[in-house]
C-alpha cells in the first residue's frame, strides 16, 4: 500500500467528482452565459483551455456581485482570494461560436478555505462540457499571510450565499 501525498489525499477521486457534479440540483446554482468568440479558442476551433479557468472567474465574481460582494471593495479592505487548489474535469470540447452556461455555487465554507463547485454545459442542459472544484483562501495584501478569519461583511454575505 502506497502512501498519499497531502495535496492528492484532500481531493476526490475523479469519478466522485463527476457524480457529484452531475447529481447537483440546480437551483442553488448562479448561472452565468457565455459565448467561445475566436479568442478563446485554439487553431483548430475548440476552446483552449484557460478560457473555461477565466469563464470560472467571472462566474465567481459576479455570483459574489450578486450577493452584495464587490470584490474592489473585498480588495480595498485588504483581503484577496486566491485560488489555493483546483481540479478540472473536460467532458466535451466546446466549439467556437457556441453558447454555454457558466454554473457556479460556494458548497463549503471552512474558515477562510471556500469552496466552489463549477459546470459549463449547453444553455439547454444537454452537453455537459466541464465541471470543476477551486479551493480559495483568504489572503492578507499587506502582509501576504493567510487570514486567521475573512472580514465579518464578507463573511456574513457568504453565509447568506451557503442557506
Amino acid at each position: 500500500m502506497s502512501e498519499q501525498s497531502p495535496r492528492s489525499a484532500q481531493l476526490p477521486p475523479s469519478n466522485q467528482i463527476q457524480t457529484h457534479y452531475l447529481a447537483a440540483t440546480t437551483e442553488h446554482w448562479f448561472e452565468y452565459h457565455v459565448r467561445a468568440y475566436p479568442h478563446h479558442t485554439d487553431y483548430s476551433g475548440v476552446v483552449w483551455h484557460g478560457a473555461y479557468l477565466t469563464w470560472m472567474e467571472e462566474a465567481r465574481v459576479e455570483c459574489l456581485h450578486s450577493i452584495g460582494i464587490n470584490y474592489a471593495d473585498l480588495v480595498a479592505l485588504g483581503c484577496e482570494l486566491p485560488v489555493v487548489e483546483l481540479s478540472l474535469r473536460y467532458h466535451h470540447p466546446l466549439q467556437m461560436g457556441v453558447a454555454a452556461i457558466v454554473k457556479t455555487r460556494m458548497t463549503q465554507m471552512e474558515g477562510v478555505r471556500i469552496n466552489w463547485d463549477y459546470q459549463i454545459q449547453a444553455p439547454d442542459g444537454e452537453e455537459l462540457y466541464l465541471t470543476g472544484r477551486v479551493t480559495l483562501v483568504a489572503v492578507d495584501r499587506e502582509k501576504g499571510k493567510i487570514m486567521r478569519q475573512l472580514p465579518p461583511r464578507i463573511k456574513d454575505a457568504l453565509v447568506k450565499l451557503s442557506t
